[in-house]
């Protein structure tokens, strides 16, 4: 008896021991690195303090479920300061850590990295800035907008506009405000082409950098030129001032419609809060607010832990994108897994993990994204939200305009 007894306590033990290691093996698969740039301390640090937290707590997210296929990611983040030498460098220690994927941060940054993230063959994303050709998969396979671009923002706005002037824009005087620099002047082309088509008046107004003086410009827009609505392009601590300065001089901000990068409620509180930007329409490629599955299941892990959502995650547009642009990098990874099963993906293999992201949409947080080999952009999607009652309220379902124009210029710079 005492011998069975023996033998039996061994096989539980030896039992035991497999299960041990069989659980130790599921747990030590690799962990996949993603490379994520900054600007916390830098000129637009208003984004980069929130939207790389929303970034973080997506994987930590993804992390507590055990990872991808059973692998961990960890995201390395390097606060470049939106200052292009340090980026570059940044990405040289993303490198060497075995990073498969960019989160790149900064137009000035996509442009200086084009060359190396196609040597290298390591996908970088650029969501809502950077070059708009880089739409064209096939010009630039190892860069992704994964959202809408400058020129696809342009489009929007005047479609916005138009059909806020009843749908039609003949001679009418819209004007163009914008951040001067590559990234503020890459729409103005754009727009040039819809004003012919359109029969409006196009005038642009340059802001040079740092952007905190533009009174004159203003003035201009509303007392000079007269301006029926103004399409702004500004950055960083700009967007703020124009909206102090526009209302200073008694023009309308029902009549202001703003690109991404003005669009969130760090912009309306320097601004003066949500009373002084009221009628303010902002552009936005993620979805606004607090109600969305994913969010509540990152509010859910914090209380599991015994701790506090965090407070980034009040400054819903910006948190909301640091979201969305964490879950499209873990979504190429699953996908290059997916034909990799053993784990040991590259660069390349993410490239093709994120060509093959279709109809994705984190629960209704992002539109339905499909990027393929020769759209990188995933259709440049975006809506309108308004500053309404202390709050933004949304304006627009997702929608994309004049692709035909959009189209035409991406073809147009394959050329040059």
């Amino acid at each position: 008896m005492r011998r069975r007894l023996a033998i039996l306590t061994a096989l539980v033990l030896v039992a035991g021991s497999v299960l041990a290691a069989v659980s130790v093996f599921a747990q030590s698969k690799g962990e996949i690195v993603i490379g994520l740039q900054c600007d916390r301390t830098g000129a637009t640090q208003i984004v980069g303090t929130v939207l790389c937290p929303g970034f973080h707590d997506y994987i930590a997210l993804v992390n507590s479920k055990g990872g991808v296929e059973g692998h961990p990611i960890r995201a390395i983040e390097i606060d470049h300061e939106y200052k292009v030498p340090p980026g570059v460098e940044s990405y040289e220690r993303h490198k060497k850590e075995g990073a498969v994927t960019i989160a790149v941060y900064g137009t000035p940054h996509i442009y200086a990295l084009a060359a190396k993230l196609t040597e290298d063959r390591i996908p970088g994303t650029s969501p809502g800035f950077g070059s708009a050709a880089a739409a064209d998969g096939q010009r630039y396979p190892y860069i992704f907008p994964i959202a809408a671009t400058y020129w696809s923002q342009g489009a929007a706005a005047v479609d916005f506009v138009k059909k806020q002037m009843n749908g039609s824009l003949k001679g009418k005087k819209i004007a163009y405000l914008f951040y001067d620099n590559p990234a503020g002047r890459e729409p103005i082309e754009v727009l040039e082409d819809l004003a012919t088509i359109e029969g409006f008046q196009l005038k642009t107004f340059a802001v040079p950098p740092p952007g905190v003086e533009m009174g004159a410009q203003v003035l201009d827009i509303a007392q000079r030129f007269k301006a029926d609505f103004v399409i702004a392009h500004l950055f960083g601590g700009a967007p703020s001032v124009s909206i102090k300065e526009l209302k200073r001089v008694g023009y309308p901000l029902r009549k202001v419609v703003s690109f991404v990068w003005g669009a969130a409620e760090a912009n309306i509180d320097g601004a003066g809060g949500f009373a002084v930007a009221e009628g303010y329409y902002a552009m936005q490629f993620a979805g606004v607010g607090k109600d969305y599955p994913v969010l509540n299941e990152i509010r859910e892990m914090y209380k599991k832990q015994g701790k506090p959502a965090p407070k980034e995650m009040d400054s819903t547009v910006f948190y909301n994108r640091g979201v969305l642009i964490g879950a499209l990098h873990v979504e190429a990874i699953r996908n290059a897994l997916k034909a990799k099963p053993d784990g040991k993906i590259t660069g390349e293999d993410a490239k093709k993990g994120f060509e093959k992201i279709n109809n994705f949409t984190l629960g209704g947080l992002v539109p339905p994204l499909k990027i393929t080999s020769t759209d990188h952009e995933g259709g440049g999607l975006v809506q309108i939200w308004q500053v309404k009652g202390g709050k933004f309220e949304k304006v627009t379902d997702w929608y994309a305009a004049y692709q035909n124009v959009v189209a035409k210029h991406i073809k147009e710079a394959g050329k040059k």
